[in-house]
């Protein structure tokens, strides 16, 4: 048996709780370098706690197809964690409410294909899930010498679907 998810786009309102939209959508803050470079100014909070500093990583995930199975989901105690795509390919991004330590019922949301995400400190989420190939990304997270991982594993895993 699973539960069933169905993804909606993201938006800035509705994934709030768990983390930052990065887009470029709209007007710019400010220009800058002599008027012709819009700058979309401080779009996510980061923050890396005691002990860990700003790190970036690229990653190259495999792609992944609806329906998809959700049986895991992660959190990262002692940093944020955002993630840029390197491509204008949608992906999914699931997120989770925290339920006693555990992850609550998640939400799944699709990007538009130019859009990043920035998971606050301790937000359940799923894994980088592209949608098509490729699916690199430049990552912005904590680095450190302690651990800042936390797995969930659901015994009823939920199916992401259309």
């Amino acid at each position: 048996m699973t539960h069933t998810l169905t993804p909606r786009p993201l938006t800035q309102a509705a994934f709030a709780p768990f983390g930052d939209v990065l887009d470029s959508h709209g007007t710019p803050d400010k220009l800058i370098n002599q008027g012709l470079c819009g700058r979309f100014h401080d779009r996510a909070k980061l923050d890396f706690g005691q002990g860990g500093r700003a790190g970036i990583s690229l990653f190259d995930a495999q792609p992944r197809t609806l329906p998809y199975r959700l049986d895991m989901m992660e959190r990262h105690p002692d940093g944020t964690q955002a993630f840029i795509p390197m491509h204008t390919d949608p992906f999914l991004v699931i997120v989770a409410p925290d339920d006693n330590g555990c992850p609550g019922a998640p939400l799944a949301f699709e990007t538009d294909g130019a859009q990043g995400i920035n998971f606050h400190r301790n937000i359940w989420h799923g894994v980088l899930t592209p949608l098509s190939h490729p699916g690199r990304f430049a990552v912005i997270d904590r680095i450190g010498d302690t651990p800042n991982l936390q797995e969930h594993w659901f015994d009823t895993p939920w199916q992401v679907t259309r």
